[in-house]
């Protein structure tokens, strides 16, 4: 779908009418590249003073086999972290060097005073950011706290990051990553995904990376030999997901509803995955998913997407539309994953990712239906997390809500709704299909076996539910 104000604004004359008016000025975002570099520039990293380096040292080996080229502050700490992981880091150069990544360890911080160095650090360099550039801060869970002074102070890093995410523009994202003292390990997948050009779309987020299996994958095909299912895969966001998982490596079973066969066939076809024509609110759609899956020695990955909207406002909503809806996008996956895991169709260390939505989070004129049922996915996430936890396989399951995204369901919105759903949010555009998938593609890792229970936002920072 054309996005004709965000094509005009890139003209000479059309950025100059905008800036003039005021006008969102959206830039084009980097998005991931075969072939291409993971980050495509510089990074300048830092950290709070204090006696655990274990952040900093997880930090160092990432960015050591990733090949980025690094730069310090002079007095800062991290250096020795940094030459330890073999990282020879450059000193920076204050007003002259400019970076694509910033990136700062936290967690030592543990009261209010000690939070000015966060200010310190990104202060001096907040206009040296390149465009769709990458803000991380790296924390401790503040649930986790021992005592109220750190707790106020790892929590206030949030109301920060969200605030950069909304104060940088060009493209820039601002994530914070909270770590679970031990499970530094299980940052590679995080911290990759999100100095990266595969995090386009995804801002303002606060993601929390705790004990799980830590997995040594192949990065550069880290999805090598899986097997993972995607519903509702025949197009839209559904296709995408089902693109890129094959890229990274993995055989791909599409399903869908029969009505779509010849769309998912063509998908599956170009992807050398395989089909499966199912409805998955059938009795007896989770053994028909069984009987497909041990075929290929049972699913590393359910991607729970398949969903629709039937959009009334709630006196005109008739009881049809109520119950499709809530039965396609919420019910359906709750009986699903009852069966597929008590079958043992779902392997060790596999992963779930379900499909939400922002209207999930802030609701949405029209869509109590829609709403209600994303909602419901999240609080399905939030529960079947606490349970995977308790168990020995390693399951991990997460949840992305996507925002206004172009697809064939957006773009029969009404056009001033539509405008507003592109424009209210960090980035001044609409997220694609590939910006979800992306997202998906790194909670679907074996190297994520330290998320669990994360809701994802894949909506550019919008201000709804912000």
């Amino acid at each position: 779908m054309s996005d004709r104000y965000g094509n005009f604004v890139k003209s000479s004359i059309g950025k100059k009418v905008a800036k003039n008016l005021g006008l969102p000025l959206p830039v084009g975002l980097d998005r991931f590249e075969s072939g291409q570099r993971l980050v495509r520039g510089s990074a300048l990293i830092g950290s709070a003073t204090g006696d655990d380096s274990r952040v900093s040292q997880a930090i160092a080996r990432i960015l050591s086999e990733m090949h980025v080229e690094v730069f310090v502050n002079s007095d800062d700490g991290i250096k020795e972290a940094l030459a330890d992981a073999g990282v020879e880091a450059k000193a920076s150069t204050s007003g002259e060097d400019k970076y694509k990544v910033l990136l700062f360890d936290a967690s030592n911080i543990s009261n209010a005073s000690e939070l000015k160095q966060v200010y310190e650090f990104f202060h001096a360099v907040a206009r040296r950011v390149e465009r769709s550039g990458r803000v991380v801060i790296i924390g401790r869970p503040p649930e986790a706290a021992d005592d109220i002074e750190t707790a106020l102070a790892q929590r206030a890093l949030e109301g920060f990051i969200k605030s950069v995410g909304k104060e940088f523009k060009r493209g820039i994202t601002a994530q914070l990553i909270y770590v679970a003292q031990g499970a530094e390990q299980n940052l590679d997948s995080t911290l990759r995904f999100f100095t990266s050009a595969r995090s386009a779309y995804v801002s303002g987020q606060v993601i929390r990376v705790g004990n799980g299996t830590a997995i040594d994958i192949d990065w550069t095909q880290p999805l090598g030999g899986k097997t993972m299912l995607v519903t509702g895969a025949s197009r839209g966001i559904g296709e995408a997901i089902a693109r890129v998982l094959a890229r990274e490596g993995a055989h791909v079973i599409c399903l869908d509803v029969p009505q779509q066969q010849a769309d998912l066939q063509k998908v599956a076809s170009e992807i050398s995955g395989s089909t499966l024509l199912v409805d998955i609110t059938t009795d007896d759609a989770g053994e028909q998913i069984a009987d497909a899956a041990q075929k290929r020695g049972g699913l590393d990955a359910i991607i729970h997407n398949a969903g629709i909207t039937r959009d009334k406002t709630l006196a005109n909503m008739d009881e049809q539309k109520w119950d499709m809806v809530i039965n396609i996008n919420l019910a359906s996956i709750a009986k699903l994953n009852k069966y597929l895991l008590s079958h043992d169709v779902v392997n060790q260390d596999a992963r779930i990712v379900c499909v939400s939505s922002i209207s999930g989070i802030a609701g949405n004129l029209g869509q109590t239906n829609y709403a209600t049922s994303k909602a419901g996915v999240i609080g399905l996430v939030d529960a079947t997390a606490k349970q995977l936890a308790s168990g020995d396989k390693g399951i991990t399951i997460n949840a992305v809500a996507p925002g206004f995204i172009e697809t064939q369901m957006t773009e029969v919105i009404p056009f001033a709704i539509r405008e507003a759903g592109r424009r209210m949010n960090s980035m001044s555009q609409g997220g694609l299909p590939i910006d979800v998938a992306e997202t998906i593609a790194w909670l679907a890792s074996p190297a994520s076996g330290g998320l669990n229970g994360n809701t994802v936002r894949v909506c550019g920072q919008s201000l709804l539910g912000a």
